[in-house]
């Protein structure tokens, strides 16, 4: 592949090896972004003044630990598009998609070649999914938007949008945000959906989605990527 003038900046997020350098110096010779790698136990820098790429190494950080690694990224960097590469196979892309905002995945067979190209189209701002993973999730959509997909236990369409954005492990006071709504309101829809579906906390919660929502439940955000392509 030859190498293209790119603006743009990639944070790799994994443990720094002389493998991972390797990478980072091939990226940045074949995409012509600045490369740079930042353990997942570091607070990444916010002073990237072009395009910016957060490029997650699921070797390093696991699914179930990425809700958590999400929250604490510094507020600049809250709207900057994540990517996730070794993923191995699509269950674990669709559980990894399921509790957080990834716009990209990649998998662990992906040749290097294939990555380039899907850097340059996530810092253009487009999804970079296999065809089966994009298939599955527009399929889920098209289900979930002509109310194929019935709430269940009388959830109400706006308490469903509450357990889509709780399974992709956000707060009372950011799901507020992304529905404009009030926390307090929040709290109480979630009040009204422990007491439907039986559970008392949002632990229970989770597990109940995860068994009777099926293996994802992807975020609304990414919904409307989807429909928009």
């Amino acid at each position: 592949m030859s190498q293209e003038k790119f603006t743009g900046s990639v944070y790799i997020v994994t443990e720094k090896s002389p493998q991972a350098q390797l990478f980072a110096e091939y990226l940045n010779k074949h995409t012509g972004c600045q490369i740079s790698i930042h353990s997942p136990n570091t607070t990444l820098p916010t002073d990237a003044s072009n395009k910016l790429l957060i490029l997650i190494d699921s070797d390093h950080i696991g699914v179930d630990s990425l809700p958590e690694w999400q929250d604490k990224l510094p507020e600049a960097l809250i709207k900057v598009p994540l990517a996730a590469f070794n993923i191995h196979d699509m269950n674990q892309a669709l559980e990894a998609l399921s509790c957080t905002q990834l716009k990209g995945v990649f998998y662990r067979n992906e040749s290097l070649e294939v990555i380039c190209k899907g850097i340059h189209a996530l810092l253009e701002g487009e999804l970079w999914m296999s065809r089966d993973l994009m298939a599955r999730l527009i399929l889920f959509y098209r289900k979930y938007q002509s109310n194929a997909f019935r709430p269940a236990c009388g959830l109400t369409n706006r308490e469903m949008e509450i357990i889509s954005l709780l399974s992709n492990g956000f707060s009372n006071q950011k799901i507020a945000e992304k529905l404009f709504v009030s926390e307090h309101t929040v709290k109480s829809h979630l009040y009204n959906i422990f007491r439907k579906i039986n559970v008392h906390n949002r632990i229970q919660a989770l597990n109940w989605i995860h068994q009777n929502l099926g293996p994802i439940l992807p975020s609304i955000e990414t919904a409307r990527s989807l429909q928009s392509q």
